[in-house]
C-alpha cells in the first residue's frame, strides 16, 4: 500500500483523535478534517505557526512515518524517524555493523553503477542524444569506486542536463534549478530514511559516506540511484516555466513518493521501490544475496 504524503504549509493545529490526524485551521469554527494515520507515509511540515499535540507525533512515528519540518525559507531543515520499526531490530543491526569492508565497497559500486546509468538515461532524454561516455563510465566503475567515476559522470552530467541554461552550476546555495533540486532530493531522503528504519538498520552507518555531522550516511549512500528521477522531474518543471520553490513548484515535487519508477522488472511507485532496495540490502547484510536491488530509467 503506498502511504500519503501530506504538506502543511499555513498555520495548522495537528492532533490526534480516534487513531486519526485531526487538522484545524486556527480561528476556524469550521469540522475539522481527519485523516488516518496508518495511511500516512511522509508529514512535511512548512510553516512557524503550526502545531502538533505530542500524542499526534508519537503515533506518527509508532506508524513508521518521516515527519520532515522546514526552516523560515520554507527549506527542510529537520527529520524525525522511529527509534524502534522492526521487530528484528537488534539482529539487523548487527549483522549491518559487521559488514565487511569489501562488502561495502562491492554495495557502493553497485550504487554508483546504478546511479551513472540512470544520469545516462536522463540526459538523453534531457538533450535528446546518446551519451555513450556515460554508459562507458558505469562500466568501469571498481569496487569502492576508487576511480571516483561518480565525480566524473557528475561534472558532465551537470554540465549537459540544462541544454537551455548553459551557466548553470550545481550548488547548494546558486541560483537556477538548484533550490527546486535542494527540495526534491530532501523528501526522496526523507523517504530513504523511512524505508531504512522500516527495515530495521541504522540510517546513521553509511556503506560510503562517512560525515560525522550527518545523521542519515546510509539514506544518503542509498539514495543516489534515485536521484535522477529528482533531476527528470525538475528538468520537466524548469520547461513550464518553474524557477521559484512557489506553492505550486512544492506540489509538483511533493509527487515524488508516487512517481513511477522500474525496478526489478515492475513498475510501482516510487515510495515502494525504495522499500524494495531497503529490504535488498537487508538480504545483502545477512548474506542472502549479493547485490542490491535498484531502479532502472530505460535510456
Amino acid at each position: 500500500m503506498i502511504k500519503r504524503t501530506l504538506y502543511f504549509g499555513n498555520p495548522a493545529y495537528l492532533s490526534l483523535r480516534l487513531k486519526q490526524l485531526v487538522f484545524k485551521k486556527p480561528d476556524d469554527e469550521s469540522e475539522a478534517k481527519t485523516i488516518p494515520v496508518e495511511d500516512i507515509g511522509v508529514v512535511v511540515l512548512d510553516h512557524q505557526q503550526i502545531t502538533i499535540t505530542q500524542a499526534l507525533m508519537a503515533a506518527l512515528l509508532e506508524n513508521n512515518c518521516a515527519v520532515v519540518t522546514c526552516d523560515a525559507k520554507h527549506l527542510p531543515t529537520g527529520l524525525f524517524l522511529p527509534l524502534c520499526a522492526h521487530t528484528l531490530q537488534n539482529e539487523r543491526f548487527r549483522q549491518q555493523l559487521d559488514a565487511s569492508l569489501p562488502l561495502k565497497k562491492q554495495l557502493w559500486q553497485h550504487t554508483i553503477e546504478s546511479k551513472i546509468r540512470n544520469q545516462a538515461a536522463i540526459l538523453q532524454y534531457a538533450t535528446g542524444s546518446r551519451h555513450n561516455n556515460m554508459w562507458i563510465w558505469s562500466n568501469e566503475v571498481k569496487s569502492g569506486d576508487t576511480e571516483n567515476m561518480e565525480a566524473r559522470a557528475a561534472a558532465y552530467y551537470w554540465k549537459n542536463l540544462f541544454p537551455d541554461n548553459p551557466y548553470f552550476v550545481r550548488g547548494q546555495d546558486e541560483g537556477g534549478p538548484n533550490i527546486l533540486l535542494n527540495y526534491g532530493y530532501a523528501i526522496v531522503r526523507a523517504i530513504t530514511a523511512r524505508a531504512l528504519v522500516g527495515s530495521g538498520l541504522l540510517p546513521t552507518l553509511g556503506i560510503h559516506h562517512h560525515n560525522r555531522y550527518d545523521a542519515y550516511c546510509l539514506a544518503d549512500d542509498i539514495m543516489e540511484p534515485y536521484r535522477p528521477y529528482v533531476d527528470k522531474l525538475v528538468f520537466d518543471m524548469t520547461r513550464q516555466g518553474f524557477w521559484e520553490l512557489d506553492k505550486e513548484a512544492k506540489s509538483k515535487l511533493l509527487s515524488l513518493p508516487v512517481e513511477e519508477v522500474l525496478i526489478d522488472g515492475q513498475r510501482r511507485p516510487l515510495m515502494l521501490a525504495v522499500n524494495q532496495t531497503a529490504a535488498s540490502l537487508v538480504k545483502c547484510f545477512s548474506g542472502e544475496i549479493r547485490k542490491l536491488v535498484y531502479p532502472t530509467i530505460s535510456d
